[in-house]
């Protein structure tokens, strides 16, 4: 009953939230839930306090303590991605697979090691206890940007094609490479995990290559009967399963989930690119409203759980000096990894300079769910005060970037198109 009410009050926020801001404020819509629902957080702390040891009480904070990375990670990531994902050309990744792969790999390597770097000086000049392995996994929490803000948000702004491409293809991508220095610095600071002499490449390789070697098996025998199956629904089903049978996998056998999820997406859209003609058109729309209308029902869920729980950062100490500082080297370590990477990944996409292709990247460089996923898993490895610390600041990043950088995204974009008009 505790969960279908919850359930139901998410339900009314999305419609309650998104029917104020369609006649009022007219903002971009997930900029706009999360926003709301970040003040309505702040309003349910003081509910909370003012409540406290009843049973309304009891509810808000519950509200307050709802499990982020349980309902990401053992949820609904997957069809996510295979959402975001599924629309993607093969071809259209060939043509951009080495920048792709730079701004994957490198970008986010540099930019892990870059924000832990920043975060362990900035620990030391505040008297933190904060250790070089915790701030690097803290790092690595913060660099992988966030497909489902850069999908949902930057893809309304009219952006280049390949500029657009490349910026959703990084962020689809990164999160595996994310998610490997987690595991591998996550190991160094609890010193218990095998990772830890593993190491980086060893971790990587295992997460990705298992991670393609599933996704593709799986789709595949999946979509033999997807191509033979006459029923409409039936079809979406299989879709399902493909995803979500490569994701169970894959976390099973301690790949990444979330690579064989985009694998699957990328995979299934160029499947059913060539066999089109065994696809019937009402089927091919039935099928294409469904992942996009799932995809938007599931941002918004997951933006008013990210808002109503943004108060979490009032238990972090210095909460304004800690928030300032993890805002600042974000956007330092973003802008300090993209120029190193742009020295190898040959072509800047339309005609950009490097300059402005940088500065397009670094304020584009959404940070969401993942991210505070990722920082909640730290919990049990992390004395209390360290754990506020690594939390607090995620959700100020997390903030920023969706909501600051989110709404002056256009702005930026078109000063940056003028001067290279000029």
């Amino acid at each position: 009953m505790e969960t279908m009410a919850m359930f139901v009050g998410v339900i009314a926020l999305i419609c309650i939230l998104g029917f104020f801001n369609e006649k009022v404020t007219k903002l971009t819509y997930e900029i706009a839930l999360m926003l709301f629902s970040s003040i309505l957080g702040i309003l349910v702390l003081a509910g909370t306090a003012l409540f406290s040891g009843t049973t309304i009480g009891n509810v808000l904070k519950d509200v307050q303590g709802f499990d982020i990375h349980d309902f990401l990670m053992h949820g609904v990531l997957c069809f996510m991605l295979f959402a975001g994902s599924c629309h993607m050309k093969l071809k259209d990744f060939k043509q951009q697979a080495r920048q792709v792969t730079v701004l994957a790999l490198v970008c986010t390597l540099l930019g892990a090691a870059f924000y832990g770097l920043l975060i362990y000086g900035a620990g030391m000049l505040f008297g933190l206890n904060l250790t070089l392995p915790v701030c690097l996994m803290f790092g690595s929490i913060i660099a992988p940007t966030d497909p489902i803000a850069a999908t949902g948000i930057l893809s309304k702004f009219g952006l280049p094609k390949k500029t657009s491409f490349l910026i959703q293809g990084e962020s689809l991508f990164n999160d595996g490479i994310g998610v490997a220095l987690f595991v591998c610095f996550s190991g160094m600071v609890s010193a218990s995990s095998s990772s830890q002499q593993e190491g980086f490449v060893g971790v990587m390789l295992r997460e990705i290559l298992g991670a393609l070697v599933v996704g593709v098996v799986v789709t595949v025998l999946c979509f033999l009967m997807f191509r033979f199956c006459k029923h409409a629904y039936l079809k979406i089903f299989i879709s399902l399963l493909t995803v979500s049978l490569s994701y169970v996998l894959c976390e099973m056998l301690h790949f990444s989930g979330a690579i064989a999820s985009v694998i699957c997406g990328i995979l299934f859209s160029e499947l059913r690119s060539r066999f089109s003609e065994f696809e019937e058109e009402k089927h091919a729309e039935i099928f294409d409203s469904f992942w996009e209308t799932l995809d938007v029902f599931l941002n918004s869920v997951l933006y008013v759980l990210l808002g109503l729980s943004f108060v979490s950062i009032m238990r972090m100490e210095y909460v304004l000096l800690l928030s300032a500082t993890a805002i600042l080297a974000n956007l330092i370590a973003r802008s300090a990894s993209l120029s190193l990477s742009t020295l190898v990944i040959g072509k800047i996409p339309d005609n950009f300079s490097r300059f402005g292709f940088v500065t397009l990247l670094t304020w584009g460089g959404l940070r969401g769910g993942l991210s505070v996923a990722l920082a909640m898993s730290t919990k049990d490895m992390l004395p209390e005060k360290t754990y506020f610390i690594i939390l607090g600041c995620t959700y100020a990043v997390v903030f920023f970037t969706t909501v600051v950088q989110g709404l002056t995204m256009k702005p930026v974009y078109n000063r940056i198109s003028r001067k290279r008009a000029a």
